[in-house]
């Protein structure tokens, strides 16, 4: 288990990451949301142990990270700012990994690279920003690591090598264990791989929550009446947005699901679904009830 004890980091007059605290279960697939700048980045340094806190500190499996060369082995940490050796190939690459990480899976490193499509005796230099987060991500999930940090590790993958990427973090997480920890500005690349997201804007937790807890008791709900509705109509539902077009409604509440389907239809509408709720939508109404503008800090 990964635990954040009040972490702070300081770069001269700048607060990085503000008094953090958080945990992440293992076995699970930890988002961390945030805008640029909001310290996601520094604070995933802190977890690989390569910034150490100013305050507080951070423990894996109950051991401090920083240079703790035995907690190291079990991570491994994939860089926003892709770092390749001068003129390395993906072949070089792997074989510096091996050397560092005694599980290093070599035959799934040269299945992968061909399923890829990617030239291990190829100057990296010469790759794209998508496939040099190719070559991170293969080495990353064949290092055999208990945990994964991935900083905006889907920017610049193309849509089918990004569903590729998180179906191999899924295999892991299921087969192996596998921790992944991924930091994204963007909710809607996370909202079908995370099952536990955090919200981080300048340096702090805003919030933390399991997804499958803030779905229960939210709905979204779709229909459609004969006449447009009295705006009383709508006493005795716990609203948390409501969408009008003519006489098609686009309601979120709370509640207990038969609960509001029933209230619904004794209004006798003449069509009426539930509909699914994205992860953006789920923040942005969790937290405008905490008193913030989701919206602003994200995008």
């Amino acid at each position: 288990m990964i635990k954040a004890d009040n972490a702070t980091k300081r770069f001269d007059d700048i607060t990085a990451v503000d008094h953090i605290c958080a945990e992440v279960q293992n076995g699970s697939v930890y988002g961390l949301i945030g805008s640029n700048g909001a310290g996601k980045s520094t604070f995933l340094r802190m977890l690989a142990g390569i910034l150490a806190p100013d305050e507080g500190e951070v423990w894996i499996d109950g051991e401090k990270v920083f240079e703790n060369t035995a907690v190291k082995n079990r991570c491994f940490f994939i860089s926003d700012e892709q770092f390749f050796f001068p003129n390395s190939t993906p072949q070089d690459m792997k074989n510096y990994y091996r050397r560092f990480y005694d599980k290093f899976d070599e035959q799934r490193y040269f299945k992968l690279m061909s399923a890829f499509g990617l030239d291990e005796t190829r100057k990296i230099r010469t790759f794209s920003k998508g496939m040099k987060k190719q070559v991170s991500v293969i080495c990353g999930v064949c290092s055999g690591t208990d945990y994964l940090f991935c900083d905006e590790t889907f920017d610049g993958l193309d849509p089918v090598v990004r569903q590729a990427v998180k179906s191999l973090f899924a295999e892991d997480v299921a087969e192996r264990g596998l921790t992944p920890v991924i930091a994204s500005h963007n909710l809607r690349e996370l909202e079908d791989i995370c099952d536990h997201v955090g919200l981080l804007h300048r340096g702090g937790i805003l919030f933390s929550r399991d997804l499958d807890e803030m779905k229960l008791g939210m709905y979204k709900v779709q229909c459609i009446f004969g006449a447009p509705l009295p705006e009383d109509a709508w006493n005795g539902f716990d609203l948390l947005k409501k969408e009008q077009r003519g006489s098609l409604y686009t309601i979120t509440a709370r509640g207990e699901r038969d609960e509001l389907m029933a209230k619904i239809n004794k209004m006798n509408p003449t069509f009426c679904e539930l509909l699914p709720l994205t992860l953006e939508e789920i923040f942005i109404n969790e937290t405008e009830v905490a008193g913030y503008d989701v919206k602003k800090l994200l995008f």
